[in-house]
């Protein structure tokens, strides 16, 4: 059971998959931070500052708009990031494969697999 787990574990795709929801969780943080800190204020300043700047308030519901605005800078720069360093790669990658341009021996991806499996197979020392 132990053994079909590990080879699961070791496939390429899972472990990019790993890789990728990591790095992410990581631009993700990144880049919220980057507008929380820089784009929320700059939005906010523009707007008249202080306290009530980047917000207007209704009834006594206050809108903070610059929050969304924010927000929508955050999704704009996830998405294009992702889009040249995931997608536009990917697209050129399955363009050659078309064409039968692939790679001879072994790709990167498989030879980290082989290197993890390597390692996961090597005895641990007491």
């Amino acid at each position: 059971m132990l053994e079909g787990f590990k080879k699961f574990v070791m496939k390429g795709n899972v472990v990019d998959l790993a890789v990728g929801v990591v790095i992410g969780a990581a631009f993700g943080a990144v880049v919220k931070q980057f507008t929380d800190s820089f784009i929320s204020p700059l939005i906010r300043l523009i707007t008249g500052g202080g306290i009530k700047g980047g917000s207007f308030t209704i009834d006594g519901q206050v809108f903070d708009y610059a929050a969304f605005i924010s927000a929508l800078i955050t999704f704009v720069i996830t998405a294009a990031a992702i889009y040249f360093v995931v997608v536009v790669p990917m697209n050129a990658l399955n363009a050659r494969r078309a064409r039968g341009e692939e790679p001879e021996g072994p790709t990167e991806q498989e030879q980290m697999i082989a290197l993890l499996q390597q390692i996961a197979d090597k005895p641990s020392a007491p």
